[in-house]
């Protein structure tokens, strides 16, 4: 984002500048010019803004007559189309509309963070950005209980093995990580137990299986101090049970 800007000097004089900034914060500022006088101030702000625009002229394409104003018409709203088209079509290629009932809050809460990885109530804003409906905050609170359930998983599950063409003879890798987390007690999901990184913290395990491509079929969490074994176990006798809707 960039703006003019006047300050006044310690000699008395008018400064105008250029200021860049940032969503981050950090900013840069260019000075054009100092002026002493009310015509010497319009002719450096006229050049302010000229290199703003950096020479480039307006395009007229004539919809501003019979406006009110002579100057930009204003943006009313804006989409991300390209982005959101093809997210949308690797969704529904995966095959996870069907499987998801065809939840329309479900898809903008997956597509919004693969966009932007974010918290539940900010990918509102990546999709108000992107130009989507959103659903409401409250809405989404009401659906989470569904998503959490072990039935939705599956359903995601099975479709991602019929899209992999997951078959009995196919080749799987399965893969362990643990996310620890900052405090001090567990509470039976989050305990203490075998970190790769040697942390004491209590932790949680989290399981990955994949076909022999790198294609994720499904993901599992478990408790810090469950044995990789276990899970590997519990995960791969889940993925047999949903082979009768594998398409081999």
């Amino acid at each position: 984002m960039a703006y003019v800007r006047t300050v006044k000097t310690a000699s008395g004089a008018i400064a105008v500048q250029i200021v860049y900034s940032s969503r981050r914060g950090s900013r840069s500022i260019e000075h054009v010019g100092s002026a002493h006088a009310e015509a010497e101030l319009e002719a450096l702000r006229a050049a302010a803004r000229q290199r703003l625009v950096a020479g480039q002229g307006e395009l007229d394409l004539g919809l501003a007559v019979g406006a009110a104003s002579d100057g930009p018409l204003e943006i009313a709203s804006s989409r991300m189309g390209h982005l959101w088209d093809a997210l949308c079509r690797a969704y529904d290629v995966l095959g996870f509309d069907p499987a998801a009932g065809g939840d329309e809050v479900f898809r903008q809460l997956v597509l919004a963070r693969i966009i932007e990885p974010t918290s539940k109530q900010d990918s509102l804003r990546v999709l108000d950005e992107v130009g989507v409906g959103a659903a409401s905050y409250p809405t989404l609170n009401r659906r989470l209980p569904v998503y959490a359930k072990g039935s939705w998983r599956r359903g995601l599950a099975a479709a991602c093995a019929v899209h992999a063409a997951l078959g009995p003879a196919s080749l799987v890798l399965y893969d362990v990580s643990t996310l620890y987390f900052e405090t001090d007690a567990g509470d039976g999901f989050r305990e203490p137990g075998f970190s790769k990184e040697r942390r004491l913290e209590p932790q949680i395990t989290l399981g990955l299986l994949t076909d022999a491509s790198g294609f994720p079929l499904m993901v599992e969490a478990f408790e810090g101090n469950k044995a990789e074994c276990d899970t590997r176990s519990h995960v791969m006798s889940g993925s047999r049970r949903r082979r009768p809707l594998v398409v081999t």
